[in-house]
């Protein structure tokens, strides 16, 4: 069965008198080739369940129809649910918008199954959301995949290494577990209204978990080490119960500064402390 012929994107936003809202982060794609490699990144998504975060007029959604996909669609703009609601009739029963707020709904109520989440996240809350999409302490998690557009600036700190201006909180919590790549630089241009930094697109696909591990844990040893993170790890993790005694315990050197360390030190530091807890 062929895709419908829907009309271009940008007749479909005049039409509805749409425009990209600054206050929400919008920025609008148009190029349907570019579109199309996105969502080629996660591999084949034909009756898959994909979560897409903030659709807005439908570029991305198209795209991620047109690969086969059943879209869930989180929009919290009103102004975008008409031309949405006209995708929702062209492909008939492969596309679920709800109008929400996606940092207050849990992706795992949507979904019986696995999932793939893929989106041009809004600049103002994909952090949030990425940082949330990490965190649960059940692991492996629900999502199989996480293809996602961020300021290029803040996927370098997805995927930064130690000893690197980049390294820090984001890119432990992105790495301990899950495996995180570049796929796709993304030029300003290719925007309407083009942003004022260049953007990247990162996919992440679930590791093993280290055993042991408590996922809080982890975030306090990184919150401490990385809140003071021009200070050694004896002053900056003087402030997490029993830090000090662990890195002593594993050799590491207290005088060390918190980018010097690797995940995996990271990763047994929050080790040992969980034990004693």
């Amino acid at each position: 069965m062929s895709d419908p012929v829907l009309p271009p994107l940008r007749e479909v936003i005049a039409r509805h008198g749409l425009s990209a809202s600054k206050a929400l982060g919008q920025n609008f794609l148009f190029d349907e080739q570019l579109l199309d490699r996105i969502a080629a990144i996660p591999g084949s998504l034909q009756d898959r369940h994909v979560l897409e975060i903030g659709p807005g007029p439908g570029g991305l959604t198209r795209a991620l129809l047109r690969a086969g996909a059943n879209v869930t669609a989180i929009e919290m703009d009103r102004r975008c649910l008409p031309a949405l609601a006209e995708l929702e009739a062209a492909f008939p029963g492969k596309l679920r918008v709800i109008e929400g707020d996606a940092l207050k709904i849990d992706p795992a109520t949507l979904f019986e199954g696995p999932y793939h989440i893929v989106a041009n996240l809004p600049y103002n809350v994909g952090t949030a959301l990425f940082t949330g999409w990490l965190s649960g302490e059940a692991w492996p998690p629900q999502w199989a995949s996480l293809t996602l557009m961020f300021q290029e600036e803040v996927a370098r700190r997805i995927i930064a290494e130690p000893d690197t201006s980049a390294y820090g909180r984001l890119a432990v919590l992105a790495q301990w577990r899950s495996h995180a790549k570049l796929a796709m630089k993304v030029h300003r241009s290719a925007f309407t209204p083009p942003p004022k930094v260049m953007s990247a697109i990162v996919h992440v696909t679930p590791g093993a978990a280290p055993a042991g591990v408590s996922m809080r844990m982890l975030e306090r040893v990184t919150e401490g080490a990385f809140g003071q993170r021009r200070k050694m790890l004896r002053q900056s993790l003087k402030g997490v119960p029993g830090a000090l005694d662990v890195l002593e315990a594993l050799g590491i050197d207290p005088q060390r500064r918190a980018e010097t360390l690797s995940v995996a030190e990271f990763v047994a530091v929050a080790e040992a402390l969980t034990r004693k807890k």
